[in-house]
Parts: C-alpha cells; structure tokens; sequence
C-alpha cells in the first residue's frame, strides 16, 4: 500500500538535519525488570497492529515531490525492539548517557521510523527507550499510544485513558486550546459547505472575525522581535545531552498555586522561567526575557486517535520573564501573559503555517523555520500521562520522560511530564550551549524551593489587573 503524507506531517519530515533530528524520545523506568517476551506481544497487538505508520517506511517525494507512506514488506519486529545493557555500574547517570547517545543518532530511514529498546542493568528494575519520527504524529498523540500499552494492573486487561488533565481542562493553556480549536473548526466548515454559507450571514459574519482575528496572530508572529543573545542559543553540533529531575508531588505545587491565586500550570512555568534566570545569571550575564515555543494540541484529548496518527497541534510563543528578579513578580507578570494568550488563535496559524511548509520544496519550508528560529530561544512541552501507577508487560511503571524535538534548529528543549500524582521536569539540550544539563535541573529544583518560601512571606494573590 501507498499513501501520500500528510503536508503538516512532511513538514516535520523535511525539518531533519544532522544537527537537529526531528525523533520524539521517550524513556520509561520500572520497579523491576520488564519480560521481553511478554512486551512484544503487547507491543504487537497494541501498537503494530492497531497503527499502520508503525510497520510503513517513508518514501521521499524529491525536491518537488510529495512523501508517502508504503508498507514495509520486509517488516520484523524485531529490527525495532531490542535488548540492550547500561555499562556498569548502571543507574540513573548510565541511563542519562544512553538517552543522549540516542538523541545524536538517527533512525533507520530504510525501515519504519521508530524504535524500541529494553534497557537492562537499571537499578532494580528495567527501563525502556522509545523513538518515534515527529512524521509518524505528535508528542500528545504519541503519548496517548505510549501509554495505551499499559495496564491497570500486572495481570494485564488494559485500562481506561485518565491523563492528568485536571489543569489541561480549566488551565490556561486549555484556554489556548480551545480558542485554537475554535478557529480550526471555522475553517474546516467554510471548506466543507462552501457556498451554502452565503445563505447563513451570521454564521459567515463569524468566520470574517475569527478571519481577521486569525490574521492579527499572523502579523504579530511575523512582527516578533528577535530573542536576545543567551547560553541556549549559537551555533548547533550534533551531539545532544539530557537529564531529568525527581518527581515532584503535584500537591507541593498546588499549595504553591492556592498561596498565590495560580494554576500548576503557572507555578511550573514561573519556577522554569527562575531557572532559566538562575543559570544565565551564574554565567555572568544580565538576564533579559526570552521566547518559548509551546506546543498546544488541537486534538481533544477525549477523542479517540485515527489509526493513521498524524500531527495535530499548533505553537504559541510564550515570552519567560527571566528580566523579573522577584519570584513572585514572576509568577504573576507570567499568568499575564498566559492569559493574554489564551484566546489567540496563534496555534491554529501555525498549524496552517506548517502545513504549508509541507507542500513547500525543502529549501522553502527551511526558510521559514529559519524565521521561526529567530523569535525564540527554546520548546516547553506540557505532556499529561495517567493519574494514577499503571504496568506495562507486568512491569510497574516508575516514572516516565519524555522530549519532542528541538524544531526550528534550536538548542534547549524543556519537557514537564505529570505522571501518579507527580511532575517531573526533562532538558534536552545541545552539547556546545548546555554541556551540562544537570545544572539546569539542579537551578529548577532550588527555584521551586524559592518560589515555595517567596509565597509564603508574600501571603497575597496576584493584582486583578
């Protein structure tokens, strides 16, 4: 079988370059060791089976052409999951290393795009390596299907999706969201009913505002100031690093949250823009706010995925306040700017963006990235997973992170996984700008210490205006 690829699809396809691979990455750590045998079946029944990009390899298009999707004939299970060992002495650092190791690595672009691998000699337990190629669909999506291979118990029976979405439904970046969703769907219904509007005024008069509203998020992208020089933006070589932090209770941030009139969602915003602050200003430098690329999925997350996956979301940019020396002040100049987000329709323009890159020749969809590049300085993802412990091959899961690519040929990628009642913050960064990322996770963790006594002695909420 042969089928065209989606352009929002090829536009992450040709994003690739040795510097900055387009592969989303996830690793899994257990209380003990997975069974091998047991893992093929779930990941054959569950995700080979039930997902066709899973076992089709990409055929390029040419410089004019479009990429497909075509069965692979030759498809094993086995070139994709594997075995393979932690040097010793093992833990937690061994298994950073290989992560890192991975992420400078490509896929095999004559096979489906994605591998797994079965990490043995990790502390008590096992650990496993997922990539998956951003063409196959987005970090949501992919999350979804990470996690659907999971169970409830370690008998096995599957389980009922109940990602931690508490602040994905009343957040600001649920906001975000929907007023994206909004835009989209205006969209699709002047596609589908085309003329038959014209019998329709107000419905077409609705379509005019979001119209303009559309072309406002457009110009102001393109109107962007660049981000100022900083430690996360140069020159990129190939070599990637990673490390994460403990889990944190989500109800240490939530007290947090109650103390100031904030979201979880804004508690770990604010304590990653501090972070960022702290490590610039240990490296003599006036901090000075820059930009994130923050992905925002236009899929809700209670409809179920198509077979065929695919990419579904849009970007804003979220500018940090790294200038604020205040961590409350922080907090609070960030839910500003949340909220003057929430209602733009900047996620869906860039959905539109990318999909016309995709239809671009290489060299043109380059370009525009390029422009991208310049308005920020780092990707902040927000994945949810479940609420509550779940297995997987019998294997209680311990913790899981999880990065999307650096798009747009930047250099930091900050990743925020909730998972059992905890969050847990993962950087990806480029070897020559972040040499060290453990620095980083050590700022972030002494930031949400800071923020957490600045509340307390501030004892207020935020200004209405």
């Amino acid at each position: 079988m042969s089928e065209r690829m989606h352009h929002a699809d090829a536009a992450w396809l040709q994003m690739e370059e040795p510097t900055s691979l387009m592969v989303i990455t996830a690793v899994l750590w257990f209380d003990e060791p997975v069974h091998l045998e047991r893992l093929k079946d779930v990941v054959r029944e569950r995700l080979v089976e039930r997902y066709p990009r899973f076992r089709q390899r990409v055929v390029p298009g040419g410089l004019w052409g479009s990429a497909r999707w075509e069965d692979d004939a030759d498809f094993r299970l086995e070139n994709h999951l594997r075995r393979t060992r932690l040097p010793a002495p093992g833990g937690r650092a061994a298994l950073e290393a290989l992560v890192s190791e991975s992420m400078s690595t490509p896929l095999d672009s004559s096979r489906p795009l994605w591998s797994l691998h079965v990490i043995q000699d990790h502390a008590a337990g096992g650990a496993l390596l997922l990539r998956v190629h951003h063409c196959i669909a987005d970090g949501i999506s992919l999350a979804r299907v990470l996690l659907a291979l999971t169970d409830e118990h370690a008998a096995g029976g599957g389980r009922r999706e109940d990602f931690e979405e508490a602040e994905d439904a009343s957040g600001r970046l649920a906001r975000l969201l929907r007023g994206a969703r909004t835009v989209m769907g205006s969209t699709r219904a002047a596609w589908k009913r085309g003329a038959e509007l014209l019998a329709e005024p107000i419905q077409l008069m609705d379509l005019a505002v979001e119209g303009a509203r559309s072309a406002s998020a457009l110009s102001r992208l393109l109107t962007l100031m660049q981000d100022p020089p900083s430690p996360f933006t140069g020159e990129l070589g190939r070599e990637k690093r990673v490390a994460w932090s403990q889990p944190v209770p989500v109800g240490k941030v939530r007290e947090i949250g109650h103390g100031s009139g904030s979201t979880v969602n804004d508690v770990v915003m604010a304590v990653v823009a501090g972070m960022l602050r702290r490590y610039v200003e240990a490296r003599g430098q006036s901090p000075e706010d820059v930009r994130a690329v923050v992905p925002v999925n236009l899929r809700p997350l209670r409809e179920p995925l198509p077979r065929e996956l695919g990419n579904r979301f849009g970007v804003v940019f979220l500018p940090l306040p790294l200038g604020l020396a205040d961590p409350v002040e922080r907090l609070w100049a960030l839910k500003r700017r949340m909220d003057g987000l929430k209602r733009s329709p900047e996620a869906a323009v860039v959905f539109g963006m990318l999909s016309a890159a995709g239809m671009a020749p290489a060299p043109v969809e380059r370009m525009a990235v390029d422009v991208m590049r310049k308005k920020a300085s780092l990707v902040l993802t927000n994945v949810p997973g479940p609420k509550r412990p779940v297995y997987l091959a019998g294997a209680r899961l311990a913790g899981v992170m999880f990065w999307v690519p650096m798009a747009a040929r930047l250099g930091l990628g900050l990743s925020i996984f909730s998972y059992a009642g905890h969050v847990t913050l993962g950087v990806a960064a480029d070897a020559g700008l972040v040499p060290e990322p453990r620095e980083l996770i050590a700022d972030f963790e002494e930031e949400l210490d800071a923020l957490a006594e600045a509340v307390r002695k501030a004892g207020r909420s935020p200004p209405l205006h």
